[in-house]
């Protein structure tokens, strides 16, 4: 292929008809979810009040390759294979030796890597015969996928939006209604959970975990409702493993392989999507492939964060599982990456933190806006917030290659557009934007009420 070569495309022959499970391939064996009432391992029949049987059993599954239905497929075939794309113009503007590749997950109708796994859920949960799905969602891409996953297989979707999001994302809103999702402000005054957050703090921001307690408190009091998560648990990592699938493929079409991978990270989703199938291949193959988490510094959960057992929501209502925290009871600055708003990590993505097959970094708002506008400038497409994390990085390890003179091949994921977000821009270019060290002394407070196990 010519050196100049710029986009690597697959047909939708070459869509993954199997999601990888990198559980397989674990060394040691992950820790199980406890039930947050009794304290003691949770079974799939006490989950099951929030999930359909066969999300449980994906969840649990240590099953190498996991089939992708056929009907799951079709849809994913509206926009997949995503392409991956080299940078040429960023490179010539850093003049850097490396190359640098981007998977484009903007193209779903979405706008994001959401859709991968939303379409499953859906799908799984439509078999199963629910009527109703209760969710939360940060800066409004999961919100967005869920509702049109709804909308296509006949489910209604409730979404608690994080209220800084809602407020400052007022198109991500409207997206979610255009496919029929009911949005409201969390906290709200719909849920016990929400009650309590405002009486504590009426002018409360939200946060993920916040909201993730009033979608599960939701689903948990109907009878015709489940609950479906966008990030962290296993399955939703194993659904977005078509990311990485393809994207090795695509690699192979441009003759290189990849010596660095990254993705941002808020709870997990979009980097083990990517991550996950070159992880597998250090566990099995021995290759060196270095793998970078980006977080932002001031929601910094696995760069400064505590590798222990926590509840996944702020009241406490989802399993407890061992994974890189900053305490449950953690509300992050309301910084303008919403989707990485979040207290805790991926157990996959912690364990594999803990065990050394990953590193993890944090980056300002700041240089990640300056890192999209620049990537914008050159590559034309405008980076959600969330991936200019990614971007960041990327052009810092471009920045090194040019010090060293070695020339790296540079892949990150690019999860999502940024139309939806052009106010946080606007506030960019205007000065208004800041960035937000986290204290030390907050850090220790948020982390006095993990729970014991």
């Amino acid at each position: 292929m010519s050196s100049l070569m710029r986009k690597a495309v697959l047909s939708d022959r070459d869509l993954p008809q199997k999601w990888y499970n990198i559980v397989s391939d674990f060394k040691n064996p992950p820790q199980p979810m406890y039930h947050p009432a009794t304290g003691k391992p949770a079974t799939p029949e006490q989950m099951a009040v929030l999930f359909p049987m066969e999300i449980l059993k994906q969840e649990m599954s240590s099953e190498r390759w996991i089939e992708i239905p056929d009907e799951v497929q079709d849809i994913l075939k509206l926009y997949r294979p995503s392409p991956l794309q080299r940078a040429v113009a960023l490179e010539k503007a850093l003049e850097t030796p490396a190359k640098i590749f981007y998977k484009w997950e903007g193209v779903s109708p979405a706008g994001s890597h959401k859709v991968n796994t939303a379409i499953p859920q859906a799908y799984y949960n439509k078999k199963e015969g629910t009527k109703r799905i209760a969710t939360e969602t940060g800066a409004g891409q999961w919100g967005s996928s869920l509702s049109l996953a709804g909308s296509l297989f006949g489910i209604d979707v409730k979404v608690y939006m994080v209220k800084i999001s809602y407020e400052q994302k007022p198109y991500r809103r409207m997206l979610m209604e255009t496919w029929g999702g009911k949005v409201v402000a969390s906290p709200s005054m719909e849920t016990k959970a929400g009650r309590d957050a405002l009486a504590a703090n009426p002018n409360s921001m939200g946060s993920l975990g916040l909201a993730i307690s009033e979608a599960v408190e939701d689903a948990a009091g109907r009878d015709d409702t489940k609950y479906a998560l966008g990030s962290v648990l296993n399955h939703v990592c194993l659904h977005q493993t078509i990311i990485g699938l393809e994207t090795k493929k695509q690699l192979e079409m441009f003759d290189v392989e990849a010596d660095v991978v990254i993705g941002c990270h808020g709870g997990g989703s979009n980097f083990a999507g990517l991550a996950f199938p070159f992880i597998g291949d250090k566990l099995t193959k021995g290759k060196k492939t270095q793998i970078i988490a980006v977080e932002p510094s001031s929601c910094p959960t696995l760069t400064r964060g505590t590798y222990a057992f926590d509840f996944g929501d702020v009241a406490g209502m989802t399993p407890i599982m061992k994974m890189y925290t900053l305490g449950h009871d953690f509300m992050p600055p309301g910084i303008h990456a919403g989707g990485l708003r979040y207290h805790g990590a991926s157990p996959l993505v912690s364990q594999l933190l803990h065990e050394g097959l990953l590193e993890a970094r944090s980056v300002d708002q700041l240089p990640s806006f300056e890192a999209a506008v620049q990537f914008a400038r050159t590559e034309g497409f405008l980076p959600a917030p969330e991936s200019s994390h990614a971007i960041r990085a990327a052009i810092d390890e471009a920045l090194e290659c040019k010090k060293t003179g070695q020339s790296k091949n540079i892949v990150f994921n690019l999860s999502g557009h940024g139309h939806f977000d052009l106010t946080s821009y606007e506030k960019y270019f205007k000065g208004e934007l800041q960035d937000y060290p986290l204290p030390e002394s907050d850090l220790r407070a948020s982390l006095k009420g993990l729970p014991k196990i």
